[in-house]
């Protein structure tokens, strides 16, 4: 081999690697200035808001306290799409493979984004890597509501009534895996009282049964049972925050009505796919953030029973970390399954 054959047949694959290296180059670039371009020019169509609940309730609340006012603000419709079913995993699924655009989103709720992952041996979606969190909508307390016909007033008539009659009282929930779910399972485990779980497909379902006594007891977000108890149709005996409910300012704190150790919150947030550019991510941000901060959004929420709480996508992801570990020790602890 003369020096020049052996020349070329080192700088061969130099050349390779240097037009492979300037191709890669290309890409990104190209790339790069599509998603510059695609962002700067977002949102260009309707947006779907995915919620894993049926219409009705705390979550599908949450989505169309948002939907109207982020319309208004981005100039472009907001689809609310409902798609509940397998205990939320229809539509986690669902959004976690849809294209990375910022036109599907998901309306997170905590029972699922936090207690699925315990709950279910093979998930098909995970919590933090296969989404994109955009801001924290809404929390809300709950409602340990009963039938009228159950013959308590209070927390803890109510528990001692169970106690004497075990077995024989039903709870509703929202879904297996559902806060609902879970938060009385807890309840059971505190009070030592026995009831029986009748899993819904969220609340509408739910709440039609506990309203004909079917099913007697129901611990829930106000969203779902306010109005019932403010006509006198479901007793409250107790919202499980640290503080009252303003929209029920009668009903006493499980702390104040004697289980003290009783306290249950749920949460719904906004989310999309993982890989989402990160200046949709800011505009989507920035218009929930504007939404949420309007008078008359804060007065609907008022109205409905739940808390405007918004937090950042850093702030989202924080809450996300510290919840998963939290719940799956009381889920472990509880030892709650699905149904």
């Amino acid at each position: 081999m003369n020096c020049l054959s052996k020349y070329k047949s080192l700088a061969n694959p130099l050349n390779k690697f240097t037009l492979i290296t300037r191709n890669l180059m290309i890409a990104f670039l190209a790339s790069l200035s599509w998603s510059l371009s695609f962002s700067q020019n977002f949102p260009e169509h309707a947006i779907t808001l995915v919620v894993p609940n049926p219409p009705g309730g705390f979550v599908d609340t949450s989505a169309r306290l948002l939907s109207e006012p982020l319309a208004r603000l981005i100039n472009q419709p907001v689809v609310i799409d409902n798609r509940p079913g397998a205990s939320g995993n229809t539509a986690y699924q669902y959004v976690a493979r849809a294209k990375p655009d910022g036109y599907t989103l998901l309306i997170s709720y905590s029972g699922y984004h936090v207690g699925n992952p315990s709950l279910m041996d093979k998930l098909p979606w995970d919590p933090i890597k296969d989404f994109t969190p955009i801001a924290l909508l809404t929390t809300s307390t709950n409602v340990i509501a009963i039938h009228p016909s159950i013959p308590a007033n209070n927390l803890k008539d109510f528990i001692s009534y169970a106690k004497a009659n075990p077995g024989k009282l039903n709870y509703a929930s929202q879904g297996n895996g559902s806060v609902s779910h879970i938060g009385t399972e807890i309840f059971k485990q505190i009070t030592n009282v026995d009831l029986v779980h009748v899993p819904y497909k969220g609340s509408g379902a739910a709440i039609q049964d506990v309203l004909s006594g079917q099913v007697q007891v129901f611990i829930t977000t106000p969203p779902s049972v306010m109005q019932h108890i403010q006509i006198d149709k479901l007793k409250a005996l107790a919202v499980t925050g640290k503080t009252r409910h303003p929209m029920l300012p009668n009903v006493p704190t499980t702390a104040e009505a004697g289980v003290p150790s009783f306290q249950l919150e749920s949460w719904v947030a906004l989310y999309a796919p993982a890989n989402t550019p990160p200046a949709v991510i800011a505009k989507l941000t920035d218009a929930v953030k504007r939404s949420l901060e309007l008078p008359e959004v804060k007065q609907r929420a008022d109205t409905a029973g739940v808390e405007l709480s918004y937090l950042t996508p850093v702030g989202l992801d924080t809450l996300l970390r510290k919840e998963l570990p939290f719940w799956n020790k009381i889920i472990k602890s509880a030892n709650i399954h699905l149904d």
